[in-house]
């Protein structure tokens, strides 16, 4: 089983905003998942990202990937 740390699309139409979820890569992109572990708003001025390292840092010990956006979203916040 593959899991991947990334982006699960929330919010209205051309309002999104992204909970950070860990997930077996074969569900689909907003469907069943692991475990949260935190969110990013693009729409706010500056952008909002909350992740927990705790977290983080324990499914990618595990053999969790991050995608690359996942990956530049936690470079921004010191967690690789």
């Amino acid at each position: 089983m593959a899991v991947k740390i990334r982006l699960r699309r929330m919010g209205a139409k051309k309002a999104p905003f992204y909970r950070i979820v860990v997930a077996d890569s074969r569900y689909p992109r907003d469907g069943r998942f692991i475990e949260e572990i935190g969110v990013y708003d693009p729409t706010r001025e500056p952008s909002v990202i909350k992740i927990d390292a705790e977290k983080a840092k324990k499914w990618i010990a595990n053999g969790a990937q991050p995608t690359d956006t996942v990956r530049a979203l936690m470079k921004k916040n010191d967690l690789l």
